[in-house]
């Protein structure tokens, strides 16, 4: 935008807080709640499995929900469980 300077290193400050990341990973743990509840339950290795992790993505955290079993892939291709773990939470507010 013309006549407008950003200040980059407050919004690096900002995307790394305490205050941002725990409102990413407080969501994420909804998330993930959600996913643990819907998951399927042959052995439990999958829902065991889901996680909350917070990376450094840029300028930024991030938290992200993994599933890290084995068959997690095979259980994600059918059923789409994590991802209609985060469309409810984001659903509901």
């Amino acid at each position: 935008m013309a006549g407008v300077d950003f200040n980059d290193s407050f919004f690096e400050r900002l995307g790394r807080s305490p205050e941002v990341t725990g409102l990413c990973v407080e969501k994420a743990n909804r998330v993930a709640a959600a996913a643990r509840a819907s998951a399927p339950r042959d052995s439990n290795a999958y829902a065991n499995s889901i996680r909350v992790e917070v990376v450094r993505r840029g300028r930024r955290n991030a938290a992200l929900v993994i599933a890290d079993s084995p068959i997690a892939l095979l259980v994600e291709s059918k059923t789409g469980n994590l991802a209609r773990a985060l469309n409810q939470v984001k659903k509901s507010g």
